[in-house]
């Protein structure tokens, strides 16, 4: 029998444990509702909203620093236009008033945007990640986090993406499929992939 393969995670004997709260900060990405009622829903939201919610929770209930990171695309755009109804917040999801939030326009939260410095004033090393969507802004935010030496946590149950059309043109690639396969992919290398927020209760 060929033995189980091996996240390189595991091979280099990296740590796995989730982050801990009193080392961490949470970066909460494109919580809005485009992926609610707009142009993108998203398969599994309702689920991965409640999850995301008790994730914020416990990082208030911990003092765990908060960072909301939101998507504006271009005025007039098919999706996340500024002045349209889909940039807005999920509610259940909605920033305190001393909780930053950030504006981007690129898949990667740190690209021409000021996170990194908003959380390097933490003095925090690791980064809890969760969102929207899994194989796009949370990934992308994920690798660029570890290229500025960030540890990162990404929280499965609180993330959520969609169906895809494959490359070849060969049929459709399910949003459970597409969602487990990126989060595989992050626990290779980039993150530690958590369950949910019972990891850390």
């Amino acid at each position: 029998m060929s033995p189980l393969p091996q996240t390189i995670l595991q091979m280099s004997g990296a740590a796995l444990h989730p982050a801990p709260l009193d080392r961490a900060a949470l970066v909460l990405i494109d919580h809005q509702r485009e992926y609610v009622d707009g142009a993108l829903p998203l398969s599994g939201m309702a689920a991965a909203m409640d999850a995301a919610a008790g994730l914020l929770a416990l990082a208030r209930q911990h003092g765990v620093p908060v960072f909301h990171v939101l998507h504006h695309g271009k005025p007039g755009g098919a999706a996340f236009d500024p002045t349209g109804p889909g940039v807005a917040v999920i509610d259940a999801l909605a920033p305190l008033p001393e909780e930053v939030t950030v504006i981007k326009s690129l898949p990667n939260s740190f690209a021409g945007t000021d996170l990194n410095a908003h959380l390097k004033r933490t003095g925090r090393p690791e980064l809890i990640i969760a969102g929207f969507m899994t194989h796009g802004c949370v990934s992308a935010t994920a690798r660029a986090a570890i290229d500025l030496s960030y540890r990162v946590t990404v929280v499965a149950a609180a993330c959520a993406t969609r169906d895809l059309p494959h490359a070849d043109g060969g049929g459709v690639l399910s949003a459970a499929d597409l969602h487990r396969a990126t989060l595989a992919a992050l626990a290779d290398r980039v993150a530690v992939v958590v369950p949910d927020a019972g990891v850390w209760k």
